[in-house]
């Protein structure tokens, strides 16, 4: 009767899961293994950032010049157009995170679906920025049209693919490995929207006027033909542009859907609804490290915006190289590429608040020597590829510390998931805030010191304000930004911890769901 008991014990001792034996008949588990991210992962994974980086490259650099000489705005329309697109652009991502964070996970996940929808529209909307219309009456209300309707189409393409860093890996050093990759490919974007707008449009000769004054009786001359030619043959140059960036758009977007598949937190699954939007957002903008983090970035970003919206202006009239800004912004972003490893490496080896520090104030020797130096093209280029150092660290730097964050508000608030896209869309609306006062102000400055539309020169006043716009006011704002990052509270000991306690809750989240299942299993079997 013993020997029957222990054998009928025995036996059911194997038909038990593991998880509900005692704790000295479970088997040791071995330690999982670290989830790696395969090149070919990371690689489609970066990818998708060159759409939202090419488009906006060609839009920041050229559509300001665009508007003023090519479809002839008036300053002031213009100045309107860019800040009100730039503005709704901003309110969008907020609005998206809001959506984003109530849609429920699908077959190809919750992020994707927006990606893939949205690329069609994007596109055509993109196209039409730069078509001018036969209606000049309308011209302003087309532009502000199409121009809103693009930026919130990107804005369903860029916000879930910010927020797909979250869930590509678990691992920090496999995200921080990944936005490296991701910085690398959207810098390469910013080359090729340089590179492809501006060498196509180059090679058109936009028509000026030597006397600005007499720009209202230009069409009466006896040049009119020849002018509009040439103007039409500039038009059909940004066009084509545009032909060629919406196709990099397109095919970018496919390699991304394609080679990324979006993966869920394991503690994250055994949670019922996610917290409401209103409530999330609360929480992220009380959670201190995020609102230093964005206020620093905020001023340092605007910086950059505007040397960005302005620049193309200030080496046609202040520097006087007409033929030669497409190539200098090349120049700038092909040394941005190349440094883009460099500065992952000193994050790897020194600490993400370090090359903050040492990246982005590495700009300011440069713009002092732009202000005070007179036009020479070989030391503007020299200042142009040293720029561009600078630039690959504001790139790199923004994404890499902003999931150290997330990590950080999910060890204060474990309750609190479905978040992610919150964070990053508001740390985009104010970016993009940002840009839009930027060049709504850069505009308006331009039109009150007496900018002359389709003009050879400008008056001095204008030249003046472009240096100003450049240099001085970046310098500014670079340095109250690195005023702030001084309060960052996040540093690599603190990242330490925060990877540890994220490991354990993973761990008590995988071994609380194994619980869960081999409770069902055992009502089974019984």
């Amino acid at each position: 009767m013993a020997k029957g008991e222990g054998a009928e014990s025995g036996s059911a001792a194997g038909l038990l899961p593991t998880g509900i034996l005692p704790a000295a008949e479970r088997p040791v588990q071995e330690p999982k293994k670290k989830q790696q991210l395969s090149i070919c992962n990371k690689l489609c994974y970066a990818v998708g950032g060159a759409p939202y980086q090419v488009t906006g490259c060609a839009l920041g650099f050229f559509l300001q010049i665009y508007l003023l000489d090519v479809a002839q705005v008036d300053p002031f329309s213009a100045s309107i157009i860019l800040f009100v697109g730039r503005a709704w652009d901003a309110f969008t991502d907020p609005l998206v995170g809001f959506c984003i964070s109530k849609s429920s996970w699908t077959r190809l996940g919750r992020l994707m679906p927006w990606i893939i929808f949205s690329t069609p529209l994007a596109i055509i909307a993109y196209f039409l920025i730069w078509f001018v219309p036969d209606f000049p009456q309308g011209q302003a209300l087309w532009y502000l049209l199409f121009y809103c309707l693009f930026e919130t189409l990107v804005t369903c393409f860029h916000v879930p693919y910010s927020a797909l860093t979250m869930f590509i890996s678990t691992e920090q050093s496999e995200r921080d490995s990944a936005t490296a990759y991701r910085m690398t490919v959207e810098v390469l974007g910013t080359v090729l929207g340089t590179a492809i707008q501006g060498q196509i449009v180059g090679q058109a000769d936009t028509p000026c006027l030597q006397d600005p004054a007499d720009a209202a009786l230009a069409t009466e001359g006896a040049n009119r033909t020849q002018s509009t030619t040439s103007l039409r043959e500039t038009q059909n140059a940004y066009l084509l542009a545009a032909g060629v960036i919406a196709s990099i758009y397109v095919i970018c977007a496919v390699i991304l859907t394609l080679g990324v598949r979006e993966q869920r937190e394991p503690y994250e699954t055994q949670q019922a609804e996610p917290i409401s939007f209103f409530r999330g957002l609360r929480l992220v903008m009380g959670h201190g490290p995020y609102v230093k983090l964005i206020a620093g970035f905020l001023f340092t970003s605007l910086a950059f915006m505007l040397v960005e919206g302005n620049f193309a202006l200030f080496c046609t009239y202040t520097l006087g190289f007409r033929n030669e800004f497409q190539n200098l912004l090349l120049a700038i972003m092909l040394s941005a590429t190349f440094t883009i490893p460099i500065w992952q490496w000193f994050l790897t080896r020194f600490g993400k608040k370090t090359a903050v520090n040492i990246g982005i104030s590495s700009a300011v020797p440069f713009l002092i020597l732009v202000a005070f130096m007179e036009s020479n093209l070989i030391v503007t280029y020299v200042v142009a590829v040293a720029a561009g150092i600078s630039v690959a660290a504001a790139f790199l730097l923004p994404w890499s510390m902003l999931p150290d964050v997330i990590d950080d508000f999910h060890l204060k608030q474990p309750q609190s998931h479905g978040t992610e896209p919150i964070f990053f869309s508001f740390y985009v609306f104010f970016t993009k805030f940002a840009s839009g006062v930027s060049l709504g102000i850069s505009t308006l400055s331009l039109d009150f010191a007496g900018y002359q539309t389709r003009g050879c020169s400008q008056p001095a006043r204008v030249k003046f304000t472009l240096k100003m716009l450049v240099t001085i006011a970046p310098i500014v704002l670079i340095l109250l930004g690195l005023l702030l990052f001084k309060l960052y509270p996040i540093d690599e000991e603190k990242r330490r911890q925060n990877k540890k306690a994220l490991q354990a809750l993973r761990e008590e989240a995988s071994s609380s769901g194994c619980s869960d299942t081999d409770s069902t299993e055992l009502a089974s079997i019984l």
